[in-house]
């Protein structure tokens, strides 16, 4: 433990709703849930107007849209929020070297280690020019949590939200956790929290007070002990800048079970080419193809294969993906598919499976029987999402808000615009297409070197109202 609150830990707050709200000025307010939108969807994200009806995170999207349905229902951008992303952990290695990304939208850092910060006010400083910073560059808010070790720095964020900053300072961390729920400290879910409230345990001075042995009983020896110096406010871990990656993979959930074996291979490749972009984007190759399937009646099936050395190559993961699934009944039909790569390295060996590279090209070369058939591509259906951009040749840039029995509809606003116009397009009219986002933020070509709002003005006392209050009045 430090003698200083100089861990500090970021989480956006309700990241990709408030992502869509600012790129969408007709939902500023409102209340916006990011999630699957099929049968089996299940909520990514949302809003803090829409927690006010209950709908959280993981929450199947049925039971959402029952609980809030006037809201606001988007596919995930995720391309979008990893650039958002990025702008912000860039922010966060300005501040120090040691910065540890638990997702997309939270992080660890180590404001000591960078000589951002080395007693309270210090810290806080820096926490408040940090959220200034965030906004400036990104348009949205994040929470901020200071402390003397990492579990104390999230609950700390945590007690922030949404859009503020919270300090411990030294020597208080004890009094803070005491009445506070055991289900506060991390590790504790709804299975570890019955259980201890079942022993007379519903807090964290409860824990402290029923001793290491007892938690040890009741809940097993490494989780007893951890649970009990938590308690106690303990926490040495430090904060990692790299976490090993362990493995790559890419699933979907289908809204209707797939029967077809056909269309199960044919999805099994797509998934592997997937894994094989997300590989070479973190320039990693592997050694063992895992392939994952859910079935109709819930039962998950994993199988793997472990090849003699680690690749990247499409054709050999896709082969290995085929022979995998090979072994596996779909008969009942199946509900998830997935494909992964484990066992890591940063090199591939080129020669890996070179007699399937043989057997390929010495298939090229067989004389070809007959007159070859050439047949014209299948007109491919264009996919209108909600939420995801359009641009229209006349009325420029937008977003569709929903389609459906050949029509799409599409609202016409930018982030800088007034809430826009909605118009109604043929799925397959030629003046709508596939648009990239737009960013946030547009900075003025005046505007210098300095932090900027989302309008553009210089502002250095960003973050002075989350100073002295600890929240702002802004709740996005």
């Amino acid at each position: 433990m430090r003698n200083a609150p100089t861990i500090l830990h970021l989480d956006m707050d309700a990241f990709f709703a408030q992502a869509e709200q600012a790129s969408k000025p007709s939902l500023r307010g409102k209340a916006v849930v990011v999630g699957g939108l099929g049968p089996r969807g299940v909520v990514a994200t949302a809003s803090y107007e829409a927690r006010v009806f209950g709908v959280h995170s993981a929450m199947p999207m049925a039971q959402a849209r029952r609980l809030a349905p006037n809201a606001a229902y988007l596919v995930p951008r995720f391309a979008f929020y990893r650039s958002i992303s990025d702008q912000v952990m860039g922010l966060l290695r300005a501040l120090s070297p040691l910065v540890e990304p638990l997702s997309l939208d939270e992080a660890f850092v180590d404001l000591e280690a960078g000589e951002a910060a080395w007693d309270s006010e210090s810290a806080r400083l820096a926490g408040i020019r940090l959220r200034g910073d965030i906004r400036a560059v990104t348009g949205l808010t994040g929470s901020v949590g200071l402390a003397c070790c990492k579990m104390l720095a999230k609950i700390a964020s945590e007690q922030a939200k949404p859009d503020g900053l919270a300090l411990i300072e030294p020597g208080t961390e004890r009094a803070m956790l005491g009445p506070m729920s055991v289900r506060t400290l991390p590790g504790v879910g709804p299975a570890t929290g019955d259980h201890l409230r079942r022993a007379g345990i519903t807090t964290v001075d409860e824990i402290a007070e029923a001793g290491e042995d007892e938690l040890v009983r009741l809940v097993g020896k490494a989780h007893g002990h951890a649970l009990y110096a938590m308690a106690h406010a303990r926490d040495d871990r430090p904060v990692v800048a790299e976490r090993e990656t362990k493995s790559v993979s890419v699933e979907d959930t289908y809204d209707v079970d797939i029967h077809d074996r056909v269309r199960v291979e044919l999805e099994v490749q797509r998934l592997a080419d997937r894994c094989v972009r997300r590989l070479r984007e973190a320039a990693l190759s592997g050694r063992t193809i895992v392939l994952k399937v859910r079935r109709y009646d819930f039962s998950t099936l994993t199988r793997s294969e472990t090849l003699r050395g680690p690749t990247d190559d499409p054709a050999v993961i896709r082969e290995a993906a085929a022979r995998l699934l090979d072994a596996v009944d779909t008969t009942g039909g199946v509900r998830l598919l997935g494909v992964g790569v484990s066992g890591l390295a940063d090199f591939t060996q080129e020669d890996l499976f070179a007699q399937a590279a043989e057997k390929r090209s010495a298939g090229s070369e067989e004389e070809p029987v007959g007159e070859p058939v050439v047949e014209a591509p299948a007109p491919v259906e264009r996919q209108w999402r909600p939420g995801h951009d359009v641009r229209h040749a006349e009325l420029g840039h937008g977003w569709v808000q929903g389609s459906g029995l050949g029509r799409v509809t599409v609202r016409f606003e930018t982030p800088e615009s007034e809430p826009g116009r909605v118009r109604t397009f043929r799925t397959d009219d030629p003046g709508l297409e596939p648009a990239d986002p737009l960013p946030l933020v547009r900075r003025r070509p005046d505007a210098g070197d300095g932090p900027t709002t989302a309008t553009g003005v210089a502002s250095p006392d960003i973050g002075l109202t989350g100073w002295r209050s600890g929240k702002s009045g802004n709740s996005r």
